[in-house]
């Protein structure tokens, strides 16, 4: 016997309640004196008609017979098990006192255990799954009393509660006959999700890149479980998180939901408190947005996806898995960088060079805002052979998880400028223009910049040339004979 845990307890008094209300609506009341006997070796059958529930209730009967299903979704891939309760005879009236006695300790949390509690056993089984129509039909069914549960339901579906049917059932339209082919409805919740990144305006790591979760709100009443999971990236530094409802319903931090991240596996979690979960409930027709905000600390193409847990039932079972949790299609932000060979005319590596980098021509012009790397704005050629690596910028032709072109908004053109020339040699003269691509990380050099020497390679005349030396040794030999001159002319007159 299984052992049920307090979430299911608190749950199955108003489980309980609603069994009662479907065995009374199927007709497991005595039936009418008037109405003919139960054949005890008549056989009959159990269709179930599975469909995604509505947004409203379509106020079609539940009372066992087919009803016009138009409007509503089917929903293949969904196994059901069907059990008849050994120990009830519903060919005699204490067998259908017993099933309405069994109706009020049924409890659709833990069926088997409810059941076998009351004194009575489970026959082996026998499972469907439902067609392309939503249908799974158990025919040959001995007169008995029957529990329904569905074993195996597809990713992000709620599965509607285990219930009993009987067969057979007073005719509703025919008050005294029976019905031995039954038809049961029981619908599903369907949990779709969406993902977004918004990167447009990050340019370099460090920058916010944030991710958006979208989620539908299971169409069920109670939920008794929902939370969203989002296990980063480790490119991807955690910042902050918030969570809304679309339709603008308050929630609070706290007392209806808690976030939670994982430092270890870079996890964050948004898990709704029972108080969350009533809100939910009493407004599924909105959805849960949750924001999380990081930063990239590494380049590479970065891919991330989210997990939504529709039901408790999903929070044990692996993402992919049946009746798991719903995954939320992959986004990506893209960062990466661009090498850069500093050359001289003649193709030789040039050192000592110093470069900035800016996202506009205006930036570029004006030495405003440049780009910060590694925690710097400069960023000199030191490697021996003139190359130098501009490593952690966004690609500029993927923004917001999308392919972008020139003039589309989060495309990035890049500007390099060269704010110190290596010695002897003549600084750029305007902004060479790259851009960062998949193709620019991964290859070796990708833009190379040639200074051309000082003065475009024409030398200067200079103070101690060969033309200014002759006129001094000309003035000096000058200023020699006039000395000598000077004596001579001394000596005579003495």
């Amino acid at each position: 016997m299984k052992t049920m845990n307090p979430a299911r307890r608190g749950l199955r008094v108003g489980l309980a309640a609603s069994a009662a209300a479907v065995l009374l609506g199927l007709g497991l009341a005595a039936p009418a004196a008037a109405a003919p006997l139960v054949d005890p070796n008549a056989t009959g059958s159990i269709t179930v008609h599975k469909f995604e529930a509505p947004d409203t209730p379509t106020g079609l009967p539940n009372n066992g017979t087919a009803v016009d299903t138009t409007g509503l979704t089917p929903l293949p891939g969904v196994e059901f098990q069907v059990r008849q309760v050994s120990g009830i005879d519903l060919s005699t009236n204490s067998g259908w006192a017993n099933a309405s006695t069994l109706s009020g300790v049924f409890d659709a949390a833990d069926p088997e255990a409810s059941i076998t509690g009351a004194g009575y056993t489970l026959a082996a089984g026998s499972s469907l799954v439902t067609d392309a129509a939503g249908e799974a039909s158990f025919t040959g069914l001995p007169v008995g009393l029957y529990l329904v549960e569905e074993t195996s339901f597809p990713t992000g579906v709620t599965p509607s509660a285990p219930f009993l049917v009987s067969v057979p059932l007073t005719d509703p339209d025919n008050g005294d006959n029976w019905l031995y082919d039954v038809h049961v409805y029981p619908k599903n919740a369907i949990t779709t999700a969406t993902k977004t990144v918004e990167d447009a305006d990050a340019v370099q790591l460090g920058d916010d890149v944030s991710f958006t979760i979208t989620s539908d709100i299971p169409n069920a009443n109670p939920i008794d479980g929902f939370k969203i999971v989002d296990v980063l990236d480790p490119k991807l530094d955690y910042v902050a998180a918030t969570v809304t409802l679309a339709d603008g319903t308050a929630v609070a931090e706290g007392t209806d939901y808690t976030i939670v991240h994982d430092a270890g596996t870079n996890a964050v979690t948004v898990e709704f408190t029972a108080a969350g979960r009533a809100i939910l409930a009493a407004n599924n027709t909105t959805q849960v947005v949750i924001d999380i905000v990081t930063t990239v600390n590494a380049v590479g193409e970065i891919v991330n996806q989210a997990l939504v847990y529709p039901n408790a039932a999903s929070f044990d079972i692996d993402p992919g898995e049946p009746g798991g949790p719903t995954t939320t299609p992959e986004v990506e932000t893209r960062w990466g960088g661009l090498t850069v060979a500093k050359v001289g005319q003649g193709g030789a590596a040039l050192a000592g060079a110093v470069f900035q980098v800016f996202t506009s021509a205006a930036d570029a012009a004006a030495q405003t805002n440049p780009v910060t790397l590694n925690g710097g704005t400069e960023f000199e050629v030191v490697n021996a052979d003139g190359t130098l690596t501009l490593s952690g910028l966004r690609y500029s032709d993927f923004a917001n998880g999308a392919t972008v072109a020139p003039g589309d908004a989060g495309y990035l053109q890049y500007y390099l400028v060269e704010v110190q020339a290596p010695s002897g040699y003549e600084l750029l003269a305007e902004p060479l223009e790259f851009t960062v691509t998949a193709a620019t990380t991964a290859a070796g050099i990708d833009l190379t910049v040639t200074n051309v020497p000082h003065n475009g390679g024409f030398q200067l005349p200079f103070t101690g040339g060969t033309g200014t030396g002759l006129l001094y040794l000309a003035g000096i030999g000058l200023i020699a004979g006039g000395v000598v001159f000077l004596v001579a002319k001394r000596r005579r007159n003495a």
